[in-house]
């Protein structure tokens, strides 16, 4: 598609800590948008946990129709406690789902499921000056040059499809739950050859190795079988990268000994979920690390952690996972509408980020400093305007 007067983005604050890193992702983007000659307008949707609890619904009335209007959705993070028994609040049975789901599910899976957004890339990068917190110190433990990959988790089937199933006896006793693994060729398929040409542009672009791994448990779980079989057969029409497999288990130790193994990384929902957190740990944890939901026309980023209830409204929780986001989001938009103002604004954003963290004098708590999280955003915002992201 050609490139746009002007960019629709649709942001979803969500819960907790959601509205304050949004807000910083959106200053930076007004800041990038500007010096790169780009316009865009921004629709604030509410919505999620903490709306429900208010409302008795996820969020209003034609909120979906206003998502798929838009160019790229931004998102927080999803998920409230109930402030009378303190636990995570849920839909109620039928309302509007058979099952109950996490209050925030509309945003975050219905999205995915109604936009088709099949591809969730996390890039699992370490920037140089970041420490790692083990065992209560900050340390460096991984150097940036040996932690580069990309997870590519399938987002749309496998245990996510939201439908759970009673178990009962011949008397109709309730035995326990059953939540099916669901994997299709179609699927597979496009999520794989999604994983392979991301391989193939990181090789051309970046100088990458041009391999994909494929991780499953396919030594237990048929389904998973499945993937892998369909995964060798995509693999045969890119024969100018490589490709091989782990099983799950030992690929959770092998990213954290030997992450430069890996470039690009294909799985199925689950184990997709779990590898892309475990790795953040490489890149200095989940304040650093940013998502996108993928489809073939439409998109959502967001950074990866939740929505931290605890820490709400302090003023204290890290950004960057969110200004990544909005990193990604204008790369994906460069590529959507081959606007190439767009593929500057992205560079411009993450160089920006990396002279913060590698000048060191602006990090919240979980990098071992003490600044706010208004205060990242606006020396990101500083650096971008003086051109320390070029």
């Amino acid at each position: 598609m050609p490139p746009k007067d002007r960019y629709h983005i649709v942001t979803l604050p969500g819960d907790g800590i959601g509205p304050e890193v949004i807000a910083q992702a959106v200053g930076v983007l007004e800041v990038a948008a500007e010096l790169g000659g780009v316009a865009f307008s921004f629709e604030e949707i509410l919505g999620g946990g903490e709306y429900y609890l208010a409302h008795g619904r996820e969020w209003d009335e034609g909120s979906e129709e206003r998502c798929d209007a838009a160019d790229a959705i931004l998102l927080g993070a999803v998920g409230a406690n109930d402030p009378e028994t303190g636990k995570s609040v849920f839909t109620r049975p039928g309302e509007p789902y058979e099952t109950p789901q996490l209050a925030g599910y509309a945003q975050v899976i219905g999205n995915r499921l109604r936009l088709q957004l099949y591809a969730n890339q996390r890039p699992i990068k370490l920037y140089p000056g970041v420490r790692h917190k083990v065992s209560g110190e900050f340390q460096q433990v991984w150097k940036p040059e040996n932690v580069d990959y990309v997870v590519v988790r399938e987002n749309t089937e496998e245990a996510y499809t939201g439908r759970t199933e009673e178990l009962r006896d011949a008397a109709g006793k309730l035995l326990g739950k059953v939540t099916p693994m669901e994997v299709t060729r179609a699927a597979t398929e496009r999520v794989v050859r999604y994983a392979f040409r991301l391989a193939r542009r990181r090789k051309s672009e970046q100088g990458k190795p041009g391999k994909v791994t494929c991780v499953t448990k396919s030594n237990i779980i048929g389904a998973h079988r499945y993937f892998e079989e369909v995964f060798f057969e995509v693999a045969e029409e890119f024969d100018d990268l490589e490709h091989d497999t782990a099983l799950f288990d030992a690929f959770c130790m092998w990213q954290m000994r030997n992450p430069e193994w890996f470039d690009v990384v294909v799985a199925p929902n689950l184990v997709g979920d779990v590898i892309s957190d475990n790795g953040s740990t490489s890149q200095g944890g989940l304040g650093l690390a940013a998502g996108g939901n993928i489809g073939d026309e439409h998109a959502m980023f967001e950074p990866i952690h939740g929505s931290a209830p605890k820490h709400a409204g302090k003023d204290k929780v890290n950004p960057i996972a969110a200004i990544l986001a909005g990193a990604m989001m204008c790369d994906w938009l460069a590529g959507r509408f081959a606007d190439e103002r767009l593929r500057g604004m992205a560079s411009s954003i993450e160089g920006a980020v990396a002279s913060i963290l590698a000048e060191g004098k602006h990090l919240t708590y979980d990098l071992g400093g003490s600044a706010r999280c208004s205060e990242v955003g606006e020396a990101i915002r500083e650096a971008l305007a003086a051109g320390r992201g070029r």
